[in-house]
Order: C-alpha cells, then sequence, then structure tokens
C-alpha cells in the first residue's frame, strides 16, 4: 500500500494482479471530508457511471453478469435508484472496484482506469493533479526497480572478484582473532559474525560507543555490508556441517579478512557506494 498527494489529500494505492487501484474514499475527501463514501454512492447513482463501469468490465472481465448489469443501468439515474460499491460487486461479480476494510486504509478502491473518470465528476482541476502524481509515483517505483537490478549486478561482479583475489597478497583489515577469543561462547549466532568481522559483539561496539544509536551494522560501509551478508551464507553451511561455533568463528574471522582485502580494492563498490549517496 502506498500513498500519493494531490491537492493535499493523502490517497492510498496498491497493485493488484500487475494493475494498479486507487482509493476512491480518499479521493472523495475532496468534496466531502466527512462523509466521502455518500459520494462515491452519489457518483454510482448515475446512468453515465454505470454505463461506464459496465463497459470496463465487459471489456476485462469474462465473468461478469450481464444480466445483473442491464437491471442496474435500466434503474439508473431515477430519484429511488441508489448502489453501494459493495453491492454492485457481489451482484455483477466486478473486479474493477474492491472493497477493504481497515480503519486508515480501508474503504473502496478502483481500477486506475475508473478512478481517472472518477476524479473527472469530482473535478477537471483534480484529476490534472491526481494524474501527475500518479505518474510522478509510476516513475519513481520504476527507478528504484533499475537501481536494484543495477545494484544486483554490481554485487555479482564484486562476488566473483572475492574468489579471484583469494591467492593475492594479504592486507589485514579485520584483526585475526586468537584461539582464546575462539573459546568465548557467545549469546546468538549475529555476535559470531559481528566477532569475525568487527572485532566485537553487540554489547562490546555498544559499551565502546555509548553516545551512538543504533548497533554496528548501522555504520558499517558498502564494503562490510557485502561481506556481512556473504558470511551469512558461509555460517550456514557451517553450521549444516556440524562445525562448532568456537571453529566456525576462527574460519568465518579467515574468511572476512580475505574478502575485506578484495573488498577494499574493488571499483565496483564504489560505484555502488556513489549509487547510494545519490
Amino acid at each position: 500500500m502506498k500513498k500519493i498527494n494531490a491537492q493535499g489529500l493523502q490517497i492510498y494505492t496498491f497493485v493488484r494482479n500487475e494493475s494498479d487501484f486507487i482509493s476512491l474514499t480518499d479521493m472523495a475527501r475532496y468534496k466531502n471530508a466527512e462523509e466521502p463514501a455518500d459520494v462515491v454512492k452519489n457518483w454510482m447513482r448515475n446512468r453515465s457511471t454505470i454505463e461506464y463501469l459496465g463497459f470496463w468490465e465487459k471489456i476485462n472481465n469474462p465473468n461478469f453478469k450481464l444480466v445483473e448489469f442491464d437491471q442496474f443501468r435500466s434503474k439508473s439515474g431515477s430519484n429511488s435508484f441508489v448502489l453501494s460499491p459493495h453491492k454492485w460487486i457481489e451482484t455483477t461479480t466486478a473486479i474493477g472496484l474492491i472493497s477493504k476494510s481497515g480503519r486508515y486504509s480501508g474503504g473502496t478502491f478502483a481500477h486506475k482506469d475508473i478512478a481517472f473518470e472518477f476524479a473527472s465528476w469530482l473535478s477537471a482541476e483534480f484529476k490534472l493533479y491526481l494524474i501527475k502524481e500518479f505518474q510522478r509515483l509510476k516513475i519513481e517505483e520504476t527507478e528504484r526497480l533499475a537501481l536494484g537490478w543495477d545494484a544486483k549486478r554490481l554485487l555479482t561482479k564484486i562476488n566473483y572478484r572475492i574468489h579471484a583475489d583469494a591467492i593475492k597478497e594479504e592486507i589485514i583489515l579485520p584483526q585475526k582473532l586468537s584461539k582464546k577469543d575462539a573459546d568465548i561462547i557467545y549469546a546468538s549466532e549475529a555476535d559470531v559474525l559481528n566477532k569475525a568481522l568487527f572485532g566485537r559483539t553487540a554489547k562490546e561496539w555498544r559499551d565502546k560507543n555509548p553516545k551512538l544509536s543504533g548497533n554496528v551494522r548501522d555504520y558499517a560501509d558498502v564494503s562490510q555490508l557485502v561481506c556481512l551478508s556473504n558470511l551469512e551464507n558461509i555460517n550456514a553451511e557451517y553450521i549444516r556441517s556440524g562445525i562448532s561455533q568456537g571453529e566456525r568463528l576462527l574460519k568465518l574471522n579467515e574468511s572476512a579478512i580475505h574478502q575485506m582485502r578484495s573488498l577494499t580494492r574493488n571499483t565496483n563498490i564504489k560505484k555502488l557506494e556513489d549509487k547510494n549517496i545519490n
């Protein structure tokens, strides 16, 4: 569930079956902030609205009940005609409208084709603002997806390089742990990884940095986060193999040293950091 802003209104949207749905209830507050449901019902009393909804369903819904639709259409427009979104959906098996429960994100939602038609009925000006903000939201989503794909591609290159660099000259960045360190039993597997990479448990880090909020991982750079992700996978395999915690700690520490040696020299890390900054 996401929100867009149109002329000061917070309007919820969501995606179902690859189609965007927009809250008519939120939009209706443009006309009546106290009783938005009544605004939607008034819109559905119009013959032109019923014909539009029916035509949309004919195109997009093979299970749409035409006989029931014709009954609504014949009665629409009269002073006595009243129709709620729930009754329309239940009677005709419509899919263009959806009724959702919920205190903050409940109400009537409509496929964007229908939502924009409703916006036109509310106000031409409101419709233009809504479309503009909706398009901006979709552009942002597309950019985030593109960035995510690019980041995954860079991580693939980075991880491949780690293995290629494993035989090169040692530059120790994490501190090598002693056998005594490995004999300590830590409270959680997370601290095994923290000790292997950062040289401290979560508590040890907090004790040393009392003025900082969060934890040691919140202050890790991109290289350390990539390494940490790899260590999690390695540790999982060690656990399945039945290796003791102390022995795993020493092995993970060795892996951290070798990986950080490669990562700190990797140009793709710089590209990934630049993307995160921008």
